[in-house]
C-alpha cells in the first residue's frame, strides 16, 4: 500500500511510520495508542446513547465490546490499514476519546473521533484534530482527508468547517449500520486547503 515517498529532498519509506505507535502532544493533551488497560476508560465513553447517536457502533453493554474494539485498532494500525489516537488530558492520561485515519490509498485518508460527553463544547477535539491533521500532513504527505457524516450531526458538521472542510455533497444511502441504510455528507480537505489555513 504503502511505498517511498519524496520529503524535504531525502527519500523516505512512508512504511517505516507504521514500525512505532506516533505518540502526539499539544498544549492540553496526549494523543497515544489505547492499551488494554484503557478498556475500563474506553467502555464509559462508549456506554453513552449520545455519543454513539451518530457512530456505526452499537452503544457498549459490556467490557468485551470494547477489548475487542481496542485489539480491532490494533490490529489496524499492524495492517497499516489505519491509525486511531486515544486522546487523553495531560492532567490525568484517561482515555476521553479517540481520533485517527482509515487508510484508502497512498494518498487519501478518512478520518473518524468520538469524545466523551462530559468533554464536549471545551474545544478539546478542535485540538486533537489539528494535531493530527498536522502530522498526516507532514508526516505522510496526505493529499486529501475525507469525512462522511450522518445528516444530523450538526456539532460534527460545524467542527469540521470550522477545520476548513469543504462540504462536497450528499451519498444517499451510503453508510449500512444499526440495520438501516443512512445518507451521509462527505467532506474534504486537501493539502492546498491545508496550507491556506495556516496550522
Amino acid at each position: 500500500m504503502f511505498g517511498s515517498d519524496v520529503k524535504g529532498g531525502k527519500w523516505m519509506n512512508i512504511s517505516t511510520v507504521f514500525n512505532n505507535f506516533p505518540q502526539l502532544e499539544t498544549k492540553n493533551l496526549i494523543l497515544r495508542e489505547t492499551k488494554l488497560t484503557d478498556a475500563p476508560d474506553v467502555f464509559q465513553v462508549f456506554a453513552d446513547d449520545e455519543v454513539t447517536k451518530y457512530h456505526d457502533l452499537e452503544t457498549a453493554t459490556s467490557l468485551e465490546q470494547v477489548q475487542s474494539l481496542i485489539e480491532r485498532r490494533v490490529q489496524r494500525f499492524n495492517n497499516k490499514q489505519g491509525i486511531r489516537w486515544g486522546i487523553a488530558r495531560k492532567e490525568d492520561n484517561i482515555i476521553i476519546g479517540s481520533c485517527g485515519y482509515s487508510i484508502k490509498n497512498r494518498f487519501q485518508v478518512e478520518i473518524g473521533y468520538e469524545l466523551a460527553r462530559a468533554h464536549w463544547r471545551k474545544g478539546i477535539m478542535t485540538e486533537a484534530l489539528i494535531a493530527i491533521i498536522n502530522w498526516g500532513f507532514h508526516e505522510l504527505n496526505f493529499h486529501r482527508i475525507e469525512a462522511m457524516v450522518m445528516l444530523g450531526n450538526t456539532a460534527s458538521i460545524k467542527l469540521l468547517g470550522s477545520l476548513g472542510f469543504v462540504e462536497e455533497g450528499l451519498l444517499r444511502e451510503y453508510g449500512f449500520w444499526k440495520g438501516k441504510f443512512h445518507d451521509l455528507k462527505v467532506f474534504s480537505l486537501l493539502r492546498r486547503d491545508y496550507r491556506l489555513m495556516g496550522f
